[in-house]
């Protein structure tokens, strides 16, 4: 009787240990380099894009309406986002009213004939006529004639609104 008692508690020790040792088994691949849940490819190429697209539509949603390219007409341009503008030394850019420009490289300075001159919207200050415009500042034309003249080889802005460059 002992016996066959020693016998069954060791075949349901068995039966334990074996169904353990499945299971976790079975767990540990799950997620694994074998067997992934998600795959790269899935993430480069579906994923990524679907998340772009949102994006694209959440920027567009927020400016009103979609990206555009600049137009030109007689010298002048409209940019409805932010376009580059690289200007060479001693060109000036003219914007209309509510032009926006923020100097991304390079050196320019303010150019107008009374106060204020620019209006420095980062540190809620202005720039008077012949101040130096600062990197990565953004600066809006609140008053019509009022410029920014490139004084390096090359200058780039970043120009929201209507100007003209001479």
């Amino acid at each position: 009787m002992k016996k066959n008692r020693w016998f069954l508690r060791m075949l349901a020790l068995l039966a334990l240990s074996g169904t353990l040792m499945t299971t976790a088994t079975l767990a540990s691949e799950a997620g694994s380099a074998g067997d992934p849940l998600v795959t790269l490819s899935y993430l480069n190429d579906t994923f990524l894009n679907e998340i772009m697209q949102r994006v694209d539509q959440k920027i567009a949603g927020y400016t009103g309406q979609a990206p555009s390219q600049d137009t030109t007409v007689d010298g002048s341009s409209s940019a409805a986002s932010f376009t580059v503008v690289t200007l060479s030394d001693g060109q000036v850019l003219t914007g209309d009213v509510g032009c926006e420009v923020m100097l991304r490289i390079g050196n320019a300075a303010c150019i107008a004939s009374g106060e204020p001159g620019l209006v420095d919207e980062t540190t809620a200050g202005t720039l008077s006529n012949g101040g130096a415009l600062l990197e990565n500042h953004l600066y809006m034309m609140t008053i019509e004639g009022r410029g920014v003249q490139a004084t390096a080889a090359t200058t780039k802005l970043m120009v929201r609104g209507s100007y003209t460059i001479s």
